[in-house]
């Protein structure tokens, strides 16, 4: 099996600019067309949260629209940017979001690999939270199938990144996740987005990672003093992992083409 990742698009409405400078949603064009020509093809696409930049219907329709141009299957999970009542009507013909107005936490099990989203958004709050409702939740989903290798989809990581401005918008209750998911040794892996940069950690007895923005990147500044509240126009990007049947093997992969494979 093989799962694509990617996050952070922040399409906006159709003529606009997110932060009237990057132009998101050619970003997201480029991203579907550089996932189309991947062979083999993905067997799915999951996409960790920010589709938009303010939660606006009219920004969902136009995401919507450009990622049904997939030649694969998708999913979706919210992030701190996204509104989930817009987010469900957007997307109606996916069953697997809940309609109840709650979390948008779901299962998916037809796959190799078992898929468990976890909904970490907090409305009104650019942070995010597993509390104790999350964790019941998901305790309970890994404990349904502690023989099925599993995917942990999220938009807050539950780590610390060490850019500091960052995770000071992280996600409250990892450690508690982390407590969590060390009785899964299930989890091949924990895939987040939100800091716009590729990172991979240790968690909870299994590897926890970051996939970079489509778009534009937050910059790598790792000390504790300097704020950097900015952006960056470093490459876009995304993530794809590889079930082997054993092993779920992570890489780091661009968008933007760097021109055909040379001879050594």
């Amino acid at each position: 099996m093989l799962i694509a990742q990617i996050t952070d698009l922040h399409a906006v409405e159709d003529g606009r600019l997110a932060m009237e400078a990057v132009d998101t949603n050619a970003a997201v064009d480029r991203a579907v067309a550089r996932l189309n020509t991947l062979r083999p093809a993905p067997d799915l696409v999951i996409v960790t949260g920010d589709l938009v930049d303010q939660g606006r219907p009219a920004q969902y329709a136009g995401v919507a629209r450009r990622l049904a141009a997939l030649a694969c299957p998708f999913v979706v999970l919210p992030g701190n940017h996204d509104e989930r009542t817009a987010l469900v009507d957007a997307f109606p013909g996916h069953g697997y979001l809940p309609t109840h107005g709650g979390p948008l936490n779901y299962v998916l099990e037809d796959h190799a690999v078992r898929i468990v989203a976890l909904d970490t958004t907090v409305p009104g709050l650019s942070g995010g939270e597993v509390g104790e409702a999350h964790l019941s939740w998901l305790d309970a989903r890994l404990a349904e199938a502690p023989d099925r290798a599993t995917l942990i989809a999220m938009h807050h990581p539950p780590f610390a990144t060490g850019i500091a401005f960052m995770d000071r918008i992280g996600c409250a209750g990892g450690g508690e996740m982390a407590a969590v998911v060390a009785r899964h040794p299930q989890v091949h892996r924990v895939i987040c987005g939100h800091v716009h940069r590729a990172i991979q950690v240790r968690f909870g007895g299994t590897v926890a990672s970051i996939a970079p923005s489509t778009a534009h990147q937050i910059p790598l500044v790792l000390d504790d003093v300097t704020f950097a509240d900015a952006w960056v126009r470093e490459p876009p990007g995304f993530a794809l992992f590889k079930w082997t049947g054993t092993v779920l093997i992570g890489h780091h992969a661009y968008i933007d083409g760097f021109g055909s494979p040379t001879d050594y």
